[in-house]
């Protein structure tokens, strides 16, 4: 069956999304090989200096500590703006296949997501309409849980937990009557007890977990993990880096972008 236009089209973007990033990442190992090639000289000629002062407590930070290879963008920490909340009927009552670039530990991976567009079609709308403006570029996933539900929340900007994209929509749509969120089901975050409140926050559950309804209910569910759930996996077994079994991952994870058709 021969492709149709907007598939050609979707086909070429990422082409030229993954010809960037593959270039971008070439010029990061660069830079990297740069830095431990300087080092290395450095330690040559000065190493008497070097090694008298390793491990000195009066300045641990003398020496240079190079990235590793592969490491990978920086994430933003800005506010961004998603422009206005689209019609639920954008959702064109459809499934839509959304796929994230990820990078974690300065591994590339993908992860794979059908979004419901007729059980959700308020939810996709939004995260639709936020991926094709670029919205969730470069952006972090600022937290993990792995004690009680299992999750790893991304889609704000600014890193904190606080950011959205200028506006919040509701109702719950689609939230499980039972409250059990297998693995692989992608929801909305959103306030407590304000079932209002959504934005630009989802989260990805990496293992079966039973979240609570508060006031407002559960949590919106637009869709399910297709293929990937390996690498959030992955991430959920560095651990975050508090110790109450909610914060931030020790393996920092950037969404370097998101392609949806």
């Amino acid at each position: 069956m021969a492709a149709t236009k907007r598939e050609r089209e979707y086909a070429r973007k990422r082409q030229e999304k993954w010809e960037q990033r593959q270039a971008q990442a070439r010029a990061r190992r660069q830079r990297a090989f740069a830095i431990v090639a300087i080092v290395a000289v450095l330690a040559l000629v000065g190493g008497g200096f070097v090694i008298a002062n390793l491990g000195s407590a009066a300045n641990p930070t003398a020496t240079p500590t190079p990235q590793a290879a592969g490491d990978c963008p920086a994430a933003s920490t800005e506010a961004r703006s998603g422009g206005d909340l689209p019609d639920p009927s954008a959702a064109e009552d459809r499934t839509w296949t959304a796929t994230l670039d990820l990078c974690a530990g300065g591994t590339d991976s993908q992860v794979v997501v059908e979004l419901d567009g007729a059980a959700a079609p308020q939810a996709v709308a939004s995260f639709v309409s936020l991926a094709k403006k670029g919205y969730y570029d470069d952006t972090p996933c600022h937290r993990l849980t792995t004690q009680g539900i299992f999750v790893l929340q991304c889609g704000d900007p600014t890193g904190t937990g606080t950011g959205g994209p200028g506006y919040s929509y509701g109702p719950i749509e689609n939230a499980p009557k039972d409250d059990v969120y297998p693995a692989g089901t992608i929801a909305m975050a959103r306030q407590g007890n304000d079932g209002e409140s959504m934005g630009s926050q989802f989260f990805i559950v990496y293992q079966d977990s039973t979240i609570p309804s508060d006031t407002a209910g559960g949590y919106t569910v637009l869709g399910t993990v297709t293929s990937g759930l390996d690498a959030v996996q992955a991430v959920a077994d560095e651990g975050k880096s508090s110790g109450t079994g909610d914060g931030p991952p020790n393996s920092p994870v950037i969404i370097e972008g998101v392609e949806t058709q």
